[in-house]
């Protein structure tokens, strides 16, 4: 990273400090969105500014100024327009706050910051773990920078050489991966976990239920084991295949992954911003 948005202006990465007694760093309010730039482009931008906004509603946060972060975000991907893959990272906290969980008077925070990606792999392999998602807590649903939750399951999953990990609800069932929504190919039918079971609604898996076509149903954890083919969907992984689930390997991607990919790269060349 070499220039970066701070609430008003770009400045270099050296400069770009956040006070100690902001409140996305003392209590962790704040909420964030990730988009994939290729070649200094951002993908579905306006998607994702929309889910900024419902996700500091979701805290009380103000709404973002969504022109100021447009501006910023082509500010920053003119600034340095790595080539290729990159990772555009939009962060908008409560600012400067007493050091409880009390909010301030003081105005938000915005950082947008740019930084290479590694292209990932056409297929992957995830485990499951046994922590849950409350899918009826105030945060359900919002892409918050409260996660701790994730940090822990992704090193469980680093540990065991999978690049994600999936994880159930408190009511049992399938709930979604630490960075990204799951698929599953049940009996030739495409379906996903509804919103109602406490995943977040990625622009991605949006996508996918727009341009594919799927089912939004309650699953157990115990369909992973039965399904004939396993997606992930995230903004960096578009569509990416499941190899290995725990400790069970299978072919893949399958038929109605390989379409989908198809699908989803045809679709996101004709159009940056769906």
């Amino acid at each position: 990273m070499s220039r970066i948005w701070l609430n008003d202006r770009l400045v270099d990465d050296e400069h770009a400090v956040v006070r100690v007694d902001d409140h996305g760093l003392t209590v962790g309010d704040g909420v964030f969105e990730t988009l994939k730039a290729r070649d200094g482009q951002a993908f579905a931008t306006t998607r994702h500014l929309a889910r900024l906004t419902r996700s500091a509603r979701g805290l009380g946060l103000p709404d973002p100024d969504l022109d100021l972060v447009r501006h910023a975000c082509a500010e920053v991907l003119a600034a340095d327009p790595l080539p290729g893959i990159a990772r555009l990272r939009i962060t908008y906290t409560g600012g400067r706050s007493p050091l409880g969980s009390e909010r301030g008077r003081a105005a938000p925070t915005l950082v947008v910051a740019l930084a290479p990606a590694k292209p990932r792999g056409e297929s992957t392999a995830v485990v499951t773990v046994p922590w849950t998602r409350n899918e009826n807590a105030p945060t359900t649903g919002l892409k918050t920078t409260s996660y701790a939750d994730n940090v822990v399951m992704l090193g469980h999953a680093a540990r065991h050489g999978a690049s994600e990990a999936l994880f159930a609800n408190t009511a049992g069932n399938l709930c979604e991966g630490t960075g990204s929504n799951v698929f599953l190919v049940l009996d030739g039918r495409l379906v996903t976990p509804p919103l109602s079971a406490g995943c977040l609604a990625g622009v991605s898996r949006a996508l996918v239920l727009e341009w594919v076509g799927a089912e939004e149903i309650d699953l157990p954890l115990a369909a992973l084991a039965d399904a004939e083919e396993v997606f992930l969907t995230s903004s960096l992984r578009d569509i990416q295949a499941v190899h290995r689930i725990d400790e069970h390997t299978r072919t893949a991607p399958g038929p109605l992954t390989r379409k989908a990919m198809e699908i989803f790269t045809a679709r996101a060349a004709a159009d940056i911003d769906p």
